[in-house]
This record gives C-alpha cells, structure tokens and sequence, in this order.
C-alpha cells in the first residue's frame, strides 16, 4: 500500500500557500528566552485592557451557561450596534474577529480567476485569506506610506471583485480623509465592493477622518469593517463586525458561518461599546506613550513612524528578526515587519509607561 499523501488531494493554490505559523504561548516564550516577565508590544492589544463593564460580564458568566449556545446571529448586538449607529440592525454581520468578516466577503463575492486589490504595506489577511481561497490579490504600492487610490483604479478590471482599504493603515498609522475616500468611492462607480477597514477608528482624533458608517447608505457597495479587539480590549474573545447596505449585507450572509460568535463575547461586547470613559483613558495612555517614545528614539538615533492607531513602527539598523530575538531576552515583545514588506522595521505596541521604558532600554542595548 502507497504511503499516505494528503499533498496530492490539494487545490494548486493551497498547495502553493505557506501556513501562517503563530507565537507560542508566552509561559513557552518566557522559558524559550530565559526572561522572566513579558511585555506584549506586538499585538496592538490594548494594555488597559476591557472597559469594567465589560469584565464584569465576563466575570459573571456562569459554568453552567457553558453548556448552552450561543445567539446564532449575534442579535441582542446587532440590534445594540443599529441604534449606536441609527441603521437597521440587518446591516450589521458579527464574527469570530475581523478574520472572521473578511472571509465572509471574498467567499461571498469571489471565485477563482477573480481578483482583489488591496496595498502591498497593509494588514496581510486580505491577501492571505484570497489565496487560500485561491483568488488573485494584486498588491498596490504605498505611496508616501498611505493607499494610492490612483494606483488602486488602474488595477480595476472585469474580475476585481472586492478592494480591501486599511483606514487608518496598519502599520503606517496614514489615513484617507473623507473628500478623498469620497472620490474614490464615487471613481470605482459601484465595479466593486469596496471594504474599509476601520479597525482603528476609534483612536484616531484628527477633524477630517471619515466615519464609513455615514456612507454605507449613500453607497451600496461600500463595507464597513469593525472590531471589539483593539480599543474594547476584547482581543481574547474574537469578536469583530461588519457594516453595509441592507441588501450587501444580506448576500454576505449568505456564507456567514452562525454560532461562531461565543456568549461571552457577544455580552462583552453589548457593554463595551457604550464605554466612553475607556475610550478616552486609552486615547490618554496612547498619547503619551506616543509623546515619550518618539523623544526617547531621538535621542538613541531612531525614528519611528506613527501616524494614528495604537502602534508605532521603528526603523531599525540592523534585521528585524534579529532585533525580535534580542529583545526577548529581555521579555520585550515586538512585531517584526519584513512580512509587511518593511525589512529592517519593527511595529509596537503603544502601551502603559513602564513597557514603554522597558523598549527604549532595551533597543539601545541592541543598538
């Protein structure tokens, strides 16, 4: 009998795909690097963690409800998130994270020999998830680290089906204003849907930043994507959203997968979103972490580049890789950048003042 091969049952494009392998645990790190405590500067989570609200509900949530199910559709949410926004609460889809909602759209729309577009300099799950759906992403340069919408145009052609639009980008922190993404919307002319992901809205302070969730009714082929990770502190839990017209959203539905949203999550969430308070106390945390580390890399020789969202990216004389096994000697956790096309760069986590301290220490050792 042959040897088993499951290699030969692969479509071509999964075949070609290189699995995305995560950290480990940080028990695993900490004995891996022989360092005592770990700071998390490579997640943009959120250092204050969940709103209190929020984590009374978690601490609340009883074993015995364990046993039961979930809302299948996220209702009491949807419904919060309708009148937090004033829309139909059918214009809203709830996922397990915002990995979650961006498959929902390219299998919703996508077939192979369509495409996607998207930049080259920008969160990489649109264009991971494409290919293992064995969809074309054609990759836009950055130009002067923000989208080239101009670029992005020129790619449209009869099988572009979705474009992917990080606002504010991660890592770059740049932004599209609103008479820009404006423009935009109204050149592509409804050739496709257009995704613009506000996973970070919620940090940015700047007059002329556009909320997507004013547009989606002028605009039936724009999506709005949302999360509960990054300023909710929600991360652990997997819980993101999207938001579109009644009618693209319906068609999403289609391939949206029910249950996948846990109970706690679902609670969390229906508390956290009313939490201004959290809201500003982390704005407060992320301007002066901002404030202090773009000082403090000055005068080590450093320059980091910020933009808005909760991270910084900083470029650095020498590999990234190497730079990651440096500081984690000293249980400094960072993202290394070079799968994000930026060699030699690394992004952190703008976090609570003795993390922060922690970093400049340690990169001047390194350096």
């Amino acid at each position: 009998m042959s040897a088993w091969d499951p290699d030969r049952l692969l479509p071509d494009y999964v075949r070609r795909f290189e699995p995305y392998t995560p950290s480990r645990p940080d028990p695993e790190l900490a004995k891996l690097y022989g360092c005592g405590k770990i700071y998390r500067l490579n997640n943009n989570e959120n250092a204050l963690g969940p709103p209190p609200s929020a984590q009374e509900v978690i601490r609340g949530f009883t074993p015995k409800r364990a046993a039961v199910y979930p809302s299948g559709d996220s209702y009491y949410l949807r419904c919060k998130l309708g009148k937090k926004f004033d829309k139909d609460p059918n214009q809203f889809l709830v996922g397990n994270g915002a990995n979650e909602v961006i498959g929902f759209v390219i299998k919703a729309f996508c077939e192979p020999g369509d495409n996607i577009i998207t930049a080259d300099g920008t969160f990489a799950v649109y264009e991971w998830t494409a290919a293992f759906s064995g969809i074309e992403t054609r990759l836009i340069p950055l130009k002067e680290l923000c989208f080239d919408d101009e670029g992005m145009l020129n790619h449209i052609d009869g099988r572009t089906k979705v474009i992917f639009i990080c606002n504010p980008n991660n890592p770059t922190g740049t932004y599209w204003n609103f008479d820009k993404l404006k423009r935009f919307i109204q050149k592509v002319n409804k050739r496709a849907i257009i995704v613009v992901d506000e996973a970070y809205n919620e940090f940015v302070e700047k007059d002329d930043y556009p909320d997507g969730m004013s547009l989606i009714d002028e605009y039936p082929n724009l999506v709005i994507f949302r999360t509960f990770s990054k300023m909710y502190g929600l991360a652990g839990l997997r819980i993101g959203y999207l938001a579109g017209s009644v009618e693209t959203v319906q068609v999403i539905r289609r391939t949206c997968i029910v249950y996948s949203v846990n109970s706690i999550a679902q609670e969390a969430a229906l508390e956290a979103i009313d939490d201004n308070e959290h809201v500003m106390k982390t704005l407060a945390m992320v301007r002066e972490g901002k404030t202090f580390l773009e000082l403090e890399l000055q005068k080590i020789g450093l320059t980091a580049t910020s933009g808005e969202g909760n991270y910084a990216m900083i470029k650095l004389r020498m590999d990234d890789g190497l730079a990651y096994r440096k500081l984690m000697r000293s249980g400094v956790m960072v993202r290394t950048m070079t799968g994000f096309r930026f060699p030699n760069h690394i992004r952190v986590t703008i976090a609570l003042p003795e993390a922060m301290r922690v970093l400049v220490r340690e990169l001047e050792n390194i350096l």
